[in-house]
């Protein structure tokens, strides 16, 4: 798959998907608008498919990350924001020294440099848990950092 990106003077900018047997094209507005278009042939005029606003743009695409819900079970899951930033999935496995503690003795941030945004409990989600969240044995911590913040983390979540 071919992702291809240009500059749209005085309205944004355009993506362009190849998806093989058709393409899909995803125009940002400098206004926060998004714009979806689909392209069944090279020759073929766009069609739009939808659009929609900054807001429900992102929370779309939170949903498409897998920030709600994750079919797949992986150990981490990893995005690179802009500036190389990462944003991971750590599941607590049993045994972890962070079990039981609270995000404020855990010391996360200050020990590892990962900020924990959101916590994955059972069907729920709790964004942006307080200091005095505590961790438990299947919990999914989502975790924004550098390379070297998420490697520290790793090496603190399993002891």
């Amino acid at each position: 798959m071919t992702i291809s990106e240009s500059d749209l003077p005085g309205v944004g900018k355009k993506f362009t998907i190849d998806l093989g047997d058709e393409e899909m094209v995803v125009v940002i507005h400098n206004t926060g608008k998004r714009e979806v278009f689909r392209r069944r042939d090279p020759d073929a005029d766009s069609e739009k498919v939808f659009a929609f606003d900054d807001d429900l743009a992102r929370k779309i695409g939170s949903i498409i990350e897998g920030a709600y819900f994750q079919p797949v079970e992986p150990d981490t899951q990893e995005t690179t924001l802009p500036g190389g930033i990462l944003l991971e999935w750590y599941e607590l496995p049993p045994g972890s020294p962070l079990v039981g503690e609270t995000l404020e003795s855990a010391d996360i941030g200050n020990r590892t440099g990962l900020a924990v945004v959101a916590i994955q409990r059972d069907e729920g989600v709790i964004d942006s848990p307080g200091a005095e969240t505590t961790l438990r044995e299947g919990d999914t911590l989502i975790g924004v950092g550098t390379p070297e913040n998420c490697a520290a983390f790793e090496e603190l979540l399993t002891g």
